[in-house]
């Protein structure tokens, strides 16, 4: 673990004001983005100026309670806002385009699906209930590679062999009703690898699926995105499916990013008490006879502006300052930031909650019963 006493009063933008400046290992810029949604008369503020690079080859999970602006955030890069949604300032910058500036499916046409590919939640919602699963994948392949149709083909089964579909050439005829749900989610990343995508977003890919598939799911996209080294963007709530899967992890509350570092970086040395929160809550952590740790109330309404830190409601860690002044984001190491007020050199310090005391040791014992974290012992 890391000492960082020197570096943590010192208040920094970690990502580049100038696009010209995006590193060349970053395939993905965002720039203070703002996202706002008109419902019935009200002006809701679902992004609140974010700004965040994702690297070539990295897997960054990014995590938060449900409403927390994750899936909100990610559709911008596909142009697959609600209609009542719009881009109301910022950039988004990709392969030199500031693609924040798209308004009309033609404009996207180019980018959605062919080099940003999105797995969602629902299989279901993915997939024609009155299409044959080879057809949908052979459709995407013809579609975007510009192969025959016999080509699509015999390219379709080698990807349905290879997201684990047993007996692909048989099967390729087959509906998706007749499937299961775990290999019903197998062929949604089929389709979306049959695009050849440089960015895959999985949102929630796992969470209509019970555990053990879950593992086998989350297992096959991170082989899947180390053999075709694209970019994995991974949505979920809960930070035990984080420890398996990702280089970076970006936390989000009310529509902003609140913590950002590498994986050991946030999980062993976690400086926002929303993320101790977040890993309070973890099952695995639980003590026998003692209750599962909550974080208690509700995020704001993001219907009105927000005044000082937006967890300060819910914090037993608030200072004074939280309630007045919204908090920069603070360095904690060169790969690891967070927006608390904790974090200056003139707050008092607090202990972590008991639950994440000495968390390292804690997933090495959970390592060796076999628990969710056996992949970063």
């Amino acid at each position: 673990m890391v000492d960082n006493k020197k570096n943590n009063s010192q208040v920094v933008n970690p990502f580049s004001e100038n696009h010209a400046e995006i590193g060349s290992d970053t395939i993905l810029a965002v720039r203070d983005l703002v996202v706002k949604f008109k419902v019935r008369d009200r002006e809701l503020t679902a992004i609140r100026n974010i700004s965040m690079d994702f690297k070539k080859g990295k897997v960054v999970a990014i995590v938060g309670e449900s409403g927390s602006g994750k899936s909100v955030f990610t559709k911008t890069f596909t142009g697959m806002l609600e209609i009542n949604g719009r881009v109301d300032q910022g950039e988004i910058w990709f392969e030199g385009k500031d693609i924040a500036k798209y308004k009309t499916d033609k404009e996207w046409l180019d980018i959605r699906g062919n080099k940003i590919a999105t797995i969602f939640q629902d299989p279901m919602t993915s997939l024609n209930p009155v299409r044959t699963i080879g057809y949908q994948i052979s459709e995407v392949i013809v579609k975007h590679q510009k192969k025959s149709k016999q080509e699509a083909k015999q390219l379709a089964i080698e990807l349905m062999t290879r997201v684990g579909i047993p007996e692909a050439e048989k099967r390729y005829d087959e509906y998706p009703f007749m499937y299961s749900g775990g290999m019903r989610q197998r062929i949604v990343i089929a389709i979306a690898l049959a695009c050849r995508p440089k960015i895959l977003i999985c949102d929630e890919p796992t969470t209509a699926l019970d555990v053990t598939i879950q593992a086998q799911i989350i297992a096959l996209i991170k082989e899947l995105s180390e053999e075709y080294d694209f970019t994995t963007i991974y949505i979920t709530h809960d930070l035990g499916v984080v420890a398996n899967v990702a280089d970076i992890v970006a936390v989000m509350y009310a529509g902003q990013i609140i913590e950002y570092g590498e994986i050991e970086e946030v999980f062993y040395d976690p400086r926002h008490p929303y993320t101790w929160g977040l890993l309070s809550s973890l099952p695995q952590l639980g003590e026998k006879d003692e209750d599962l740790f909550a974080i208690k109330g509700t995020p704001p309404s993001l219907f009105q502006e927000i005044k000082g830190d937006a967890f300060a409601q819910r914090s037993e860690y608030s200072l004074k300052v939280d309630f007045e002044y919204e908090p920069p984001m603070f360095k904690v190491t060169d790969t690891h930031y967070a927006k608390t007020w904790l974090l200056d050199e003139r707050a008092p310090k607090f202990e972590k909650p008991r639950a994440i005391q000495n968390l390292h040791e804690k997933m090495v014992a959970l390592t060796s019963k076999g628990g969710i974290y056996s992949d970063r012992s």
